[in-house]
């Protein structure tokens, strides 16, 4: 099974965030459902993401697994200006779909922003 079910039900927007590994400080996590195994490359996990206002990374992450993003409130600049990284500020509703192998990064929130984030492994 892929994931288990998950009915309706009240989602606490303001409680059961957590720091997002690796991500950096201020950018935060909160999942939904399913998990992803990056040892075995397998599952599927469905989160939140969020960026309090002023965040930012430092990195270019790239990883081996699908990632579907749905920015539902607030704006986000990616890159750097380094190299081909342009510098680019997106605005809310945005989508991105990212497949395995895709640099993404640099971040930055001004003003903060909320994600509906899903990553899978598709073998």
């Amino acid at each position: 099974m892929l994931k288990e079910a998950v009915n309706f039900s009240k989602l606490d927007i303001e409680d059961g965030w957590e720091l997002a590994p690796g991500a950096g400080p201020g950018i935060e996590m909160k999942m939904l459902s399913g998990y992803l195994d990056e040892d075995k490359k397998v599952g599927v996990r469905t989160r939140l993401i969020r960026f309090l206002p002023g965040s930012f990374n430092t990195e270019v992450f790239v990883h081996d697994y699908w990632e579907e993003v749905y920015m539902i409130r607030g704006s986000i600049t990616l890159g750097n200006n380094v190299g081909e990284n342009r510098k680019i500020t997106t605005e809310c509703h945005a989508y991105a779909c990212r497949p395995p192998g895709t640099n993404h990064g640099p971040f930055r929130s001004d003003e903060g922003c909320l994600f509906l984030e899903i990553q899978y492994y598709n073998k």
